[in-house]
């Protein structure tokens, strides 16, 4: 992808595009930094439970932006960004996209931001080092502490994002459904530790050779239960596709999801399928069975979206996942990479 700023940039991100994917909530930091000023409509993305923007907005408003709230706007200025310190620890965490937006405003901030609490997701680190390369001046890249001097303009960069570590994930735990071993290639083995940890606790090795990524599930699978935490803990954003793993596991699992309580609209999609899963809190109790079976079942989010596919390859039968658009923000030709696995994988216009 080649970006070029040279033309005239709005500051105005409307409501058609940044509802459609949370992520879009990230350019208020960039416009405020470029243009001063931000009108940028409050994010939508996947229905996972309550996910406020406040550590984003109390961070802009500690570097000295003027914000208001109105008609499903935040609307910011800010005649000069200023260097401070920030704490951006929130109610379950440290807070990925509020720490990539007040680290790409403070760049261009006079002075030094001091960024405590800050997320350490290896996506941070990667823009850190993305910033840097680009003329920002960042130290602490990867830690809790990030303290940005600003710099007066960022120039053009040739850089090489790194892979998704997410995408990866799902791809181990649909061969750990199925019993299938496959290799990945591309993948980053050291983001995928704990993933990893709890695989082989269960019964499926994962391991790194030369840089491939090798799935080799064993006879006897277990249960494992998981808990959600920011990194480096097991990921939220794999915990429907661990839980439609563990639930053709025989045994009890408990999944507990501590970064967003109520991310579970997908047992009420599994157990159609014949899992048996009950809700408590935030957690979830999965009694593995045998056998899944097909069943026309819908995709709430992105991530229950690729939990149903885990399910629909593992169950006997015929699968049909509806509302599937979900699945295009975080899984680039997904249908045709499981056809080269050997999947029955093919799409219909609703």
């Amino acid at each position: 992808m080649t970006i070029s700023a040279t033309g005239k940039a709005s500051h105005i991100a409307d409501y058609k595009l940044v509802s459609t994917m949370r992520g879009s909530f990230c350019v208020l930091g960039p416009l405020l930094a470029k243009l001063k000023k931000a009108k940028v409509s409050l994010p939508g993305g996947c229905v996972i439970g309550i996910r406020p923007v406040d550590l984003h907005l109390k961070g802009l408003k500690a570097l000295g932006t003027k914000i208001e709230i109105a008609n499903g706007y935040v609307t910011a200025h800010a005649r000069h960004l200023r260097g401070a310190h920030i704490y951006l620890g929130g109610m379950f965490g440290s807070s990925v996209l509020a720490t990539a937006n007040i680290l790409m405003a403070a760049t261009l901030a006079k002075g030094q931001t001091i960024i405590e609490s800050a997320a350490c997701e290896p996506e941070i680190e990667n823009l850190t080092q993305f910033l840097i390369a680009m003329g920002a001046k960042i130290k602490g890249k990867g830690s809790h502490c990030l303290m940005v001097t600003g710099v007066k303009k960022l120039r053009g960069v040739s850089f090489r994002i790194i892979p998704d570590r997410i995408e990866a994930g799902t791809y181990i735990l649909m061969a750990a459904a199925t019993k299938s071993s496959i290799t990945l290639r591309g993948g980053c083995f050291s983001h995928l530790m704990v993933l990893v940890d709890k695989l082989n606790q269960a019964g499926v090795k994962v391991t790194n050779e030369n840089g491939l990524i090798k799935v080799k599930p064993r006879k006897s699978i277990k249960p494992i239960g998981i808990t959600t935490h920011p990194y480096p803990g097991f990921p939220t954003d794999l915990q429907a596709q661990f839980m439609a793993f563990m639930s053709v596991t025989q045994g009890v699992s408990v999944i507990t999801d501590k970064v967003y309580p109520d991310r579970f609209m997908h047992i009420a999609e599994l157990n159609r399928m014949g899992a048996d899963i009950r809700r408590d809190g935030s957690n979830a109790i999965v009694q593995g069975i045998r056998k899944l079976y097909g069943a026309p079942v819908m995709a709430s989010d992105l991530r229950a979206s690729a939990a149903l596919i885990v399910a629909g390859l593992a169950a006997k039968g015929r699968t049909e996942i509806h509302r599937m658009y979900h699945l295009e923000r975080g899984y680039e030709g997904l249908d045709e990479k499981l056809t080269a696995l050997g999947a029955k994988v093919y799409r219909e216009e609703e």
